[in-house]
């Protein structure tokens, strides 16, 4: 059973992130202690908190602490399904598949990108927290498609660098309920925590500054299939605002989608990939693109879909 502690936040934290002061108060590292607050693990006066919220003097902090670090280790072990899309001595591309975490949690058991890449003989970069090393960015584990890890400490700075300065090229390509209108266009709308549920996110006008761009590529009785850009790279962004839109992603029942069309379509996930990653080549700034095919799950409701 996982333990937890309460206190009250001391005066010389009040304003400090949530996730630097409960690494300062319990002795846990940053990456730890911003691990449990983005699974809701972390409190103040009853309401969880996000790594980045601002902690307050005199309230009641709460924390579940992790399990020993089982959890956060890394586990060489092969995963299913799981492709090399390219590789060299700075970077590894991955088509993630469905049901594969990018890294090991607090709380999370199943297959891993980086355990994977272990299993399979890959050095990974040794930056970063020790169950992230090499991680510059993540996909949901309910979602597929291309990942880049860094396998070079160079790789890592400079992939950190341009995924923070927004000069990554995200596309993803969405396929939603109904048909947005307009068919092509830009949603600019702040997300931040749900109100009342801790694992999801929502538009809210106290969120961060959240922008997605989109194209439909084609148009169905039922939905439409999207190109999506990010500008942004928030939790749950292109589920979160197209659900916000009422145009939810197919089988996304926890955004609101139709399970009767989910189940007529196969889908047992968000229809949603990782289509393509552009980005200058860490070593000699080359524009590199990686591109992923559809699982056959998602091809399979374009076909029926299609059909129709």
């Amino acid at each position: 059973m996982r333990e937890s502690r309460s206190m009250p936040i001391p005066d010389g934290l009040d304003g400090m992130r949530v996730d630097a002061g409960v690494s300062r108060l319990l002795g846990l590292s940053r990456t730890v202690a911003a691990t449990l607050a983005e699974e809701g693990s972390v409190s103040v006066d009853g309401s969880a908190m996000g790594k980045s919220d601002r902690l307050s003097a005199g309230a009641y902090l709460e924390v579940l602490l992790p399990e020993p670090a089982r959890a956060l280790t890394i586990e060489a072990e092969p995963v299913e399904g799981m492709e090399i899309l390219y590789a060299d001595d700075d970077i590894v591309a991955v088509d993630k598949p469905v049901g594969v975490a990018a890294h090991a949690s607090v709380g999370w058991t199943g297959p891993t990108v980086i355990g994977g890449l272990a299993a399979a003989g890959f050095r990974i970069s040794t930056s970063g927290a020790h169950e992230r090393q090499g991680i510059v960015h993540r996909l949901d584990v309910g979602t597929s498609g291309v990942m880049v890890v860094a396998t070079s400490e160079r790789a890592y700075t400079v992939l950190k660098r341009a995924f923070k300065q927004r000069t990554i090229e995200k596309r993803y390509h969405a396929l939603v309920q109904g048909h947005p209108d307009p068919s092509s266009g830009t949603i600019d709308a702040p997300i931040g925590r749900h109100g009342s549920n801790d694992w999801k996110f929502a538009v809210r006008a106290d969120g961060k500054a959240s922008i997605t761009h989109y194209d439909t590529i084609e148009a169905f009785q039922a939905a439409s299939l999207l190109d999506v850009h990010l500008e942004t790279g928030r939790t749950h962004q292109i589920r979160v605002h197209f659900s916000a839109l009422r145009h939810p992603c197919c089988g996304d029942l926890t955004y609101g989608a139709d399970p009767k069309l989910a189940d007529r379509l196969g889908l047992e996930r968000q229809w949603l990939h990782a289509k393509t990653l552009g980005f200058a080549h860490p070593s000699d700034g080359r524009w590199i693109e990686i591109e992923s095919k559809y699982p056959a799950d998602l091809e399979h409701a374009l076909e029926v879909l299609r059909a129709a």
